[in-house]
């Protein structure tokens, strides 16, 4: 049996987390009855609340601290700037300072949890880059020190407060899209099965296919960046015929992939190009804008022109897609991050809720000429 938490003491009381709060630091706002049935239930489970907890909460730095995870490429590394600049912003309206700093890995993310504590009494924490089995939330949790992730609890309960986007809802919007464009064969450039947002997002795409009766549609799984999404496409438009198991051939009718109608925002390369090859996927449906850009560098390396023989959509609608006219799904990261703060600041105040808050955004489709 693990070490009781506040939790296990309200359930065992059968009443709220904050009603046990606030009999360990305000008792006098619980009625007798119930603070007496409280105190049996912390001494029958051997309950000692966190020092370190209880010293966050009563002498304030204002300052949330947030590990930096690598940005991986100088694309998709956008969003994490995105992120810190409205958090920082955010942030300071409330009088609150965001310290920055990094870890090789969980473990070491958690020894600087207890470093910062220890050295700067920091406030609370902010997580990004969640996952299954997220060795930090534990920790946290088990501390009982206030944090919000940016990014759910994956394949877990939500027994924390989390902000995220919706990833599936904005992977099945750009697979609708493409579908009423008349695609038949939609294709997934993803990441590896066992991210939480990767799993999302492609789950988004194979419900759009679904409720299209398109069946199962050909994906390839690569680590990010423009090098995955070109190598990616070169085994779709490659393995023709054996990666589409979606019935039809190219687009719906039998017509051919330059018949797609354009995005609005800009018009396709009106030239003559090639098309793909029977069988073989003619929009691709990516997890990343660095992805997506390596989809297309491909498919013009093979004289198949972008929004006029094929069709890409990215994910994160970041500067480099607006510049290149790349279609994407833009996350609304200002007000992740804005939320982000409001939790936190909410949880520092004592007026957050018994059970934990969650926010799930819903992004947009931004149409471009690819």
């Amino acid at each position: 049996m693990g070490r009781p938490t506040l939790n296990s003491v309200a359930e065992a009381a059968a009443v709220s987390r904050q009603t046990v709060s606030n009999v360990i630091n305000s008792p006098e706002v619980v009625s007798p009855e119930t603070r007496e049935r409280v105190l049996a239930a912390i001494e029958r489970l051997g309950y000692r609340p966190n020092t370190a907890a209880r010293q966050m909460r009563t002498t304030r730095s204002q300052i949330i601290g947030l590990c930096i995870p690598p940005s991986g490429n100088g694309v998709s590394g956008v969003v994490l700037d995105q992120f810190l600049h409205s958090l920082t912003a955010t942030a300071e309206r409330y009088d609150h300072r965001i310290m920055l700093f990094t870890a090789a890995d969980d473990e070491a993310e958690t020894r600087a949890y207890a470093d910062l504590i220890a050295s700067v009494g920091i406030d609370g924490f902010v997580l990004t880059n969640t996952h299954h089995d997220d060795l930090r939330t534990r920790w946290l949790l088990e501390r009982e020190l206030p944090f919000v992730t940016f990014g759910r609890p994956w394949g877990a309960e939500d027994t924390h407060p989390w902000v995220d986007v919706d990833g599936a809802a904005g992977t099945r919007l750009a697979t609708d899209h493409l579908v009423r464009q008349g695609h038949r064969r939609i294709a997934f450039v993803g990441w590896p099965e066992g991210s939480g947002s990767g799993d999302d997002r492609r789950a988004g795409w194979a419900a759009g296919l679904a409720a299209a009766g398109l069946g199962e549609g050909p994906q390839v799984a690569v680590f990010d960046g423009v090098e995955g999404g070109r190598s990616a496409a070169a085994r779709l438009l490659d393995a023709t015929g054996s990666a589409a198991n979606s019935p039809g051939g190219g687009l719906a009718g039998g017509g051919e992939a330059g018949r797609v109608a354009h995005s609005p925002g800009g018009a396709a390369d009106s030239r003559e190009g090639a098309h793909p090859a029977a069988g073989a996927p003619t929009a691709f449906v990516c997890a990343s804008d660095s992805l997506a850009l390596g989809v297309t560098a491909e498919l013009r390396d093979r004289g198949i022109r972008p929004g006029a023989d094929a069709s890409v959509i990215g994910f994160d609608d970041t500067p480099t897609a607006s510049v290149l006219g790349l279609s994407s799904v833009a996350q609304p990261i200002a007000d992740v991050a804005a939320e982000c703060v409001r939790q936190l600041r909410a949880i520092l105040r004592g007026e957050a809720p018994s059970e934990p808050v969650t926010t799930l955004f819903t992004p947009h489709l931004v149409l471009r000429t690819t």
